[in-house]
């Protein structure tokens, strides 16, 4: 066995206390006569349904590693029940011609537990678990998910047995990441898959499995005539109600069914543009600490470099805890995505000797992104990036918050790409932006839209849904009024006076006319 087999085959067998969790819950009040495990591991899911007081017909089961499959095979099985298990990799099967039934029995359950890895992970390991792109080309729509430049392998397994055994009519549940779970849903409301009867049961994955993760049996029956695209959700499989309902407006999935229909004509266009903060992927070289008196990188260095190329910088934890002074700075090497690096030969010598020095640390940066681009570039760069005030939100936090941003020093504060911001001219248009950004009804909003267990629950597409006129027009204006005055005592040393007019000039940037503002 290699040693990194179980990374390479995302290779985590399910216990068998979970085992029985969930088959109690799918069979507690229907029953299946066939059952298909297509990653199948030691059997633990084959043993479970054993373990019925009245097991299925048929299982079938397959795996790529021989031992999981010898494993499964020396499962006893009674005569009431024929298993059958196939050593092969899933992704070289087409379920409608490889997947055999002894008998014409009615009703299909597909369970299991597939790998929680990335492709690209198994790439760099070199494995050949893989999906083939032949494969890919063969099921509709899957290219929009596979074209990506990394995805998870549970995604293209779900979808390849929605696509495969549509005629069969099955309900699969498997277990998956949260964050799988929505993504299939969300491909299959947007390819209009037959999906009905959809639920999500979350489980404790540090308890099951021992990492910390977001984690669920995701459950879908595939009914051709009954496509119905709203998701219940359980706190785990003993709770009879659902606690939470997953849906889609105008075709956008909402994490709170209930909760969004209260705040739902808040959800629209959002008239200005959110943009994500700097990216450059060698913090070690480009992000530097004052100590000492200077600057010094995270390679222990002292670092002197022309001061015009040095911002401060906020990330989003600091974002989130409303710190506006930076702790941080950021060498900048462009002002615009099609700049030339070359140029600071001559404009930044000092600062091109050191770029030259940590060189190698540039070249490890392995995103696609610096293909082709000029030595050392940088991305979320752009004329916006240089604004003397913004309203910032951190994108990995779970309680959202907005908070207007000044300078340091006349020098504006930059954002890592953690992080989302608006850039605004004046201190009153970053306090009055932020002051309803915090608003009651926004806030409510947010909280119908935002998926909490999600690595990055904040996202530059959720904060374009946020109807800016629609909440100003009906929001609480004493409360604003505090909320802007707050903003700019925060950011300004002199605010200006808050006055209606002054509220209306921002609003009306918006499209905002005619406001009744007191």
């Amino acid at each position: 066995m290699r040693p990194f087999l179980r990374k390479d085959f995302g290779d985590v067998q399910t216990p068998a206390g979970l085992v029985d969790e969930i088959l109690g819950s799918l069979f507690r009040d229907r029953t299946w006569s066939r059952v298909l495990e297509p990653t199948c591991g030691d059997g633990n899911f084959i043993a479970g349904l054993l373990r019925l007081g009245s097991p299925p017909t048929e299982i079938r089961g397959f795996d790529i590693q021989a031992y999981h499959v010898a494993a499964a095979r020396s499962i006893v099985t009674p005569p009431t029940t024929t298993l059958e298990v196939e050593q092969a990799n899933i992704f070289d099967l087409d379920l409608r011609e490889n997947l055999k039934w002894d008998q014409n029995l009615p009703g299909l359950l597909v369970v299991g537990n597939p790998p929680w890895v990335l492709n690209a992970t198994l790439g760099a390991l070199g494995s050949s678990n893989l999906p083939h792109k032949a494969n890919i080309r063969g099921l509709r729509g899957i290219d929009a998910l596979t074209g990506r430049s990394n995805f998870d392998i549970a995604e293209y397994i779900w979808l390849k047995l929605i696509a495969e055994l549509q005629d069969e009519e099955p309900t699969i549940a498997l277990l998956s990441k949260t964050s799988v779970a929505r993504n299939v849903i969300e491909f299959t409301h947007r390819h209009r898959a037959p999906v009905a009867n959809a639920r999500i049961h979350q489980i404790d994955a540090r308890k099951w499995f021992g990492v910390a993760a977001d984690a669920c049996l995701l459950q879908l029956d595939i009914r051709r005539d009954q496509a119905r695209y709203e998701i219940q959700v359980y706190p785990d499989f003993a709770t009879p109600n659902a606690t939470q309902v997953i849906g889609f407006a105008a075709g956008r999935i909402v994490a709170d069914m209930k909760a969004y229909g209260d705040v739902s004509h808040f959800d629209g266009q959002c008239p200005v543009t959110w943009r994500q903060g700097v990216k450059h992927d060698a913090a070690d070289v480009m992000e530097l600490r004052c100590i000492d008196g200077g600057l010094r990188n995270k390679c222990g260095e002292m670092v002197d470099v022309e001061s015009e190329h040095i911002y401060p910088l906020l990330k989003s934890t600091a974002v989130s805890q409303a710190n506006r002074t930076p702790g941080t700075y950021v060498i900048v090497t462009q002002k615009a995505l099609s700049e030339d690096t070359q140029r600071l030969q001559r404009e930044a010598p000092r600062l091109w000797t050191y770029l030259e020095s940590h060189e190698e640390s540039f070249s490890r940066r392995k995103s696609s992104i610096y293909r082709g681009r000029p030595p050392f570039s940088m991305f979320g760069i752009g004329e916006y990036t240089f604004s003397p005030y913004k309203v910032a939100v951190s994108g990995l936090h779970k309680r959202v918050a907005f908070h207007a941003i000044g300078t340091v020093k006349g020098r504006p504060i930059l954002l890592d790409d953690t992080c989302y911001f608006v850039s605004c001219q004046t201190p009153l248009e970053a306090a009055v932006l932020a002051g309803l950004l915090n608003n009651e009804q926004c806030t409510q909003l947010l909280k119908a839209l935002v998926f909490s267990d999600a690595k990055r629950p904040v996202t530059k597409s959720l904060l374009q849904r946020m109807d800016l006129r629609q909440l100003f027009l009906t929001c609480d204006q004493e409360a604003l009024l505090a909320g802007i005055s707050r903003e700019l005592k925060a950011i300004s040393a002199s605010p200006p006076a808050l006055t209606k007019s002054a509220i209306e000039s921002v609003v009306a940037g918006w499209g905002v006319q005619q406001v009744a503002f007191v």
